[in-house]
């Protein structure tokens, strides 16, 4: 069965990318050299290049392996995949291009390398999303499935089945419970699969029945049978999983920490604690706010123009406000408004029709061209491009006891736009929706989600009604 032959499968997965790798090598030579679409000059000799593409597809599956890209991928959604595949591939080129510098290859052509990868990514992202909902298809009707035994028939383990019962694309199929006090449980006991046993027959059970995976269910006054249980389905190989009975005042999706090589449990899963997610947030945040400013650079001198035969005073306010790890920076802005006296910016909200703001300010302010200098905060590594929008230290102060979890926003960098602003959650909204909205952003993380709200931002547009 497929669930007993996962290492044949890693193996199976790795010689379906190399071959595929391979495919789209052909494809790209002729697209590039035979097909007549594309200009080029005289090409190297094809067999250099099968050679160069026999050597990328083969640093492609070790960096897939390195990356635990080949292990069971069930319980993960396609945009996890999809982001490896590009990480996988982005590094697989950064390597290639070592080598050809290393071997003096410098005569293949740049343009059919980008094209190369540029369909590799294509391809095999296609053809693992079609793998993964045809997989999903024959869970739904009853194949490759894996089988759970739950110890603990109390409202967490039932809680667990109910919740399982709504995902049947994963493929699990629960055998049944082991509980100590069966007849307590018996009274409300419909629609579950039936109690086998005891706890103490947990072997018996596993000896006796197809288990993949034990979901330790029980509640915290039976804590010490994890080392029996734990140990039992050690000896038979079997996955065991643990649900804490207290799950359920634990704010967000919790995971494993270490710390002075201890386990903790890490209330708040947040995907930019990884080194790797935060290089590659970074490294996109450079390479945007550079092109921006670059692209943009008449339209910020015209701006700059306007503001300074406008009305006296700076071209570019500075503003305090709070970021990551609740650290202060001085946020950019192009100045929008006369200038004040005091600190009444840093404690008063703009309001419709503020007398404060210049005719020029109003519209910068309405076509939020006035955040545009924020770019340089990005360079500077204040903000991101895409994040939660900072804050003026009066108004944390107010929020934080005011708004449950107000806070989490300063676990990442502020952005210029955010899950929140993109959708329309800016200027007189609902705080507590922002929140919720941010909070979503930063545990949910991915590069793909941050290209979606930079597309919906720029597909929106940067008017809105709600930007006094």
């Amino acid at each position: 069965m497929v669930r007993q032959s996962q290492g044949f499968l890693s193996q199976l997965y790795a010689l379906s990318d190399f071959l595929c790798i391979q495919l789209v090598f052909l494809f790209s030579w002729w697209l590039k050299f035979d097909s007549g679409l594309i200009p080029y000059d005289n090409p190297l000799p094809f067999e250099r290049y099968v050679l160069w593409s026999s050597i990328y597809g083969a640093m492609a599956v070790f960096i897939s392996y390195f990356m635990n890209f080949y292990t069971p991928k069930r319980k993960k959604r396609f945009s996890y995949e999809l982001f490896t595949i590009i990480q996988v591939h982005l590094i697989s080129l950064m390597f290639l291009l070592s080598f050809l510098f290393v071997f003096k290859e410098l005569d293949v052509s740049r343009s059919y390398l980008l094209l190369f990868l540029v369909n590799n990514i294509l391809f095999i992202s296609f053809y693992r999303f079609i793998l993964k909902i045809t997989l999903k298809h024959y869970r739904q009707k009853g194949y490759n499935k894996q089988y759970v035994l739950i110890v603990g028939a109390g409202s967490l383990g039932r809680k667990f089945y109910d919740n399982l019962s709504l995902y049947p694309e994963l493929g699990y199929e629960v055998i049944g419970f082991l509980d100590d006090y069966q007849s307590m449980h018996e009274q409300s006991w419909k629609n579950y699969k039936p109690i086998l046993g005891k706890v103490d027959e947990l072997e018996h059970y596993m000896d006796k029945e197809m288990v993949d995976e034990v979901i330790i269910a029980l509640p915290l006054y039976a804590h010490e049978k994890y080392p029996q249980i734990i140990n039992a389905c050690e000896k038979a190989g079997v996955k065991t999983l643990i649900i804490p009975d207290f799950y359920s005042y634990l704010p967000s999706k919790p995971f494993f920490d270490n710390f002075a090589g201890i386990p903790l449990i890490n209330v708040r899963d947040i995907p930019l604690d990884e080194f790797r997610n935060r290089f590659f947030k970074r490294a996109f945040d450079l390479f945007f706010s550079v092109s921006a400013i670059i692209v943009l650079a008449p339209l910020l001198l015209l701006i700059a123009l306007g503001i300074k035969l406008t009305s006296p005073g700076p071209i570019v306010f500075k503003q305090e406000r709070v970021g990551l790890n609740r650290r202060n920076f001085m946020m950019y802005k192009f100045r929008t408004m006369r200038v004040q006296t005091g600190n009444t910016s840093d404690t008063q909200w703009t309001v419709e029709n503020d007398p404060r703001k210049t005719k020029l300010g109003s519209f910068l302010r309405k076509t939020s061209l006035d955040e545009l200098p924020q770019f340089f905060n990005v360079l500077f590594g204040h903000m991101s491009v895409v994040g939660p929008r900072p804050e003026r230290p009066f108004f944390v102060e107010q929020f934080k006891g005011e708004i449950p979890k107000y806070m989490v926003k300063h676990h990442i960098r502020p952005g210029i736009t955010g899950w929140a602003q993109s959708n329309g959650l800016r200027g007189d909204t609902s705080i507590e929706d922002r929140i919720k909205l941010d909070i979503f952003y930063i545990e949910n993380w991915s590069f793909i989600f941050d290209i979606k709200i930079i597309f919906k931002t720029i597909v929106k547009g940067f008017i809105n009604k709600n930007a006094y």
